[in-house]
C-alpha cells in the first residue's frame, strides 16, 4: 500500500469511528501535510482518493468535507432462469433508444458510451495530425489485417504487464470492439448453431447473433458473481454449443464481475466441452479500487478463447479502434476481417500507436476511473434522495452503469417514455433480452459530471417511478 493509500485509509477509519462527521472540513492539505510528515502531493492524492471513493466532497475555496455515506439499497436480482430462441430478433426495439441518446437537448441516462468530456485527449489529438502529416502511400497496405505492427506490441506489452502472454501476432486490430466480437463469432459458428449468452445480455451480443442467424440459449446473470455456471454446465451437456460469449467484468448492463473463482470454473467447463469463449471485456480498465481485475483468457491453456476490448471507453469513442486476442484462430478472423470491412482505419491505429508510445496513459486512465467512481456514488445519492425506497440498485466496482430494478408489475418500457417526454433518456431492461422477463428493470449511465440539470432530471425520474408504481401497484 502506498502513503497516500495509507493516509487514506487512516482517514477513512476516523470518519467511520465518528472523529470526523457529515459536514466536517478536514485539515487543510498543507496542515495535514505537516501532520502526517507527508508531501503536500502525497495528500493531495490520499484526498482526491477520498473524494473518488465518495467519503469527502472538495468545495472550491474551502477546502474538503466529509460526505454522505453511499445509501445501501437491496439487491438487484438480475436473471431469472434460461431462455432458449431459435430466432433471435432485438434490432427493430433497440433503434428508437439508441437514435434518442444523440439529441443533445436529451439527457443521456440510457447512452452507451462515457461522458465525451472525460476522454478529451489534447496528446491523442496531437498525434492523428502528426500521423496525417507524414503518412507513406504504402500505409494502407502495411497495415491491413492484423493490423498496424507498433499497436499490436503495445497492446501484447500492456497484457504481459498483468502477468498475461499475448503474442502481437495472435493480435488483429478492428474497426471498434463489436467487429472483433463479431468477428470471433463469425470464426468459431455457423448460422444455426447454438450460442451462450448472458441473461441480461449486452444488446450487441443479440444483434450480432440475429445477423449471423444463430441460436441462442441465455443463461441467468447475477448482478455480483455472472453467469450461473451450474446452469452453464447443465447446458454445456445438453446442446452442441459452439461458443459463449459473455463479460467477464462490470457486465453490460448488470454491471457485474465474476470472482477468480468462478473464471476457473468458467474455464474448466469450457475448455472441458471444447466451447470457444467470446470475452467482451470493453470495460476492464475502468475498475475502482487497487488491483485490476485478471480476464479469463489468462487462464487459457489451449489458446482457445476470444479477448476482446478497445480504446472506446477509456480514451477515443469516435476512434473506433478495437482489437481481439485471436489465439489461434488469429489467421482466421483475419481473413473474415478481409471479406468485410477489409481494415480498422489506418490513421486512427497509428495515432493511438504513437499515443500509448509516449506514456501518460496510465495516468490517464488513474484519473477516469476516480471521476467515474465519484460520479457513481453521486448518482447513488440522487437515487436513494429522489426514488422509491423499494428500489434494488447494484452497486458495481468499475465501469459506469447502474442498474436498476422494481418489483412486478413495473413497466419500464412505460417509464421510458415518459422520461422521454421530460427530454431524458433511459435503457429499459427489454433492450437486454428476447423474453419479457426484464421489464420491471432499467440501466442508468452515471458517467455524466454531476450539475443542476442532471440533479433535476433525477428528480423527475423519481418521480415518474412513484406514479407508475401507484398506478400499476
Amino acid at each position: 500500500m502506498t502513503r497516500y493509500e495509507q493516509l487514506a485509509e487512516q482517514i477513512k477509519q476516523q470518519i467511520e469511528d465518528d472523529i470526523w462527521q457529515v459536514g466536517d472540513r478536514l485539515p487543510s492539505l498543507r496542515e495535514s501535510a505537516r501532520q502526517s510528515g507527508l508531501s503536500l502531493m502525497t495528500v493531495v492524492q490520499s484526498y482526491q482518493l477520498l473524494e473518488s471513493q465518495g467519503w469527502v466532497v472538495a468545495r472550491p475555496q474551502s477546502g474538503y468535507f466529509v460526505a454522505k455515506r453511499a445509501p445501501a439499497f437491496a439487491q438487484a436480482k438480475g436473471g431469472l432462469g434460461m431462455h432458449l430462441s431459435e430466432n433471435v430478433e432485438i434490432n427493430a426495439s433497440l433503434f428508437d433508444v439508441l437514435q434518442a441518446c444523440k439529441d443533445p437537448a436529451i439527457i443521456p441516462f440510457g447512452s452507451a458510451f462515457p461522458d465525451p468530456s472525460l476522454l478529451v485527449q489534447p496528446k491523442l489529438s496531437k498525434a492523428l495530425g502528426a500521423v496525417a502529416r507524414r503518412i507513406a502511400p504504402q500505409s494502407a497496405v502495411v497495415n491491413m489485417p492484423p493490423g498496424n505492427e507498433k499497436l499490436r506490441r503495445n497492446i501484447s506489452r500492456r497484457y504481459a504487464a498483468q502477468g498475461i502472454h499475448v503474442s502481437p501476432d495472435d493480435i488483429v486490430i478492428t474497426a471498434g470492439a463489436m467487429e472483433s466480437l463479431s468477428l470471433s463469432l463469425q470464426a468459431v459458428t455457423e448460422p444455426g448453431d447454438w450460442v451462450v449468452i448472458e441473461s441480461p445480455a449486452f444488446y450487441g451480443a443479440l444483434q450480432a447473433i440475429e445477423r449471423l442467424r444463430l441460436k441462442a440459449v441465455a443463461i441467468k446473470t447475477d448482478p455480483q458473481t455472472g453467469i450461473d455456471l451450474d446452469a452453464l454446465e447443465e447446458v454445456a451437456g445438453r446442446y452442441d454449443i459452439k461458443a459463449c460469449w459473455l463479460m467477464t467484468h462490470f457486465q453490460n448492463p448488470l454491471g457485474g464481475t465474476m470472482p477468480p473463482e468462478n473464471k476457473r470454473r468458467l474455464v474448466e467447463i469450457l475448455t472441458r466441452h471444447e466451447i470457444a469463449l467470446i470475452e467482451d471485456d470493453v470495460y476492464s480498465e475502468l475498475w475502482f479500487g487497487s488491483d485490476a481485475p485478471q480476464p479469463a483468457k489468462s487462464l487459457d491453456k489451449d489458446n482457445n478463447f476470444f479477448h476482446c476490448s478497445s480504446f472506446s471507453k477509456c480514451l477515443a469513442p469516435g476512434f473506433r479502434v478495437g482489437w481481439v486476442a485471436a489465439g489461434k484462430h488469429a489467421r482466421k478472423v483475419q481473413q473474415l476481417q478481409m471479406m468485410s470491412t477489409v481494415s480498422a482505419s489506418m490513421p486512427t491505429q497509428q495515432a493511438i500507436a504513437e499515443y500509448l508510445g509516449q506514456g501518460g496513459y496510465d495516468a490517464h486512465l488513474k484519473k477516469l476511473r476516480q471521476q467515474l467512481e465519484q460520479r457513481q456514488h453521486r448518482m447513488l445519492y440522487a437515487i436513494s434522495e429522489y426514488f422509491p425506497s423499494d428500489v434494488k440498485v447494484n452497486c458495481p466496482q468499475g465501469g459506469y452503469f447502474l442498474w436498476l430494478e422494481f418489483e412486478p408489475p413495473f413497466d419500464a418500457v412505460k417509464l421510458y417514455r415518459m422520461a422521454l417526454n421530460e427530454q431524458i433518456s433511459i435503457a429499459p431492461g427489454s433492450m437486454f433480452s428476447t423474453s419479457d422477463q426484464f421489464n420491471h428493470a432499467f440501466r442508468l449511465n452515471c458517467s455524466f459530471e454531476w450539475n443542476e440539470r442532471l440533479d433535476n432530471a433525477m428528480k423527475v425520474l423519481g418521480q415518474l417511478c412513484h406514479v407508475l408504481k401507484k398506478t400499476q401497484g
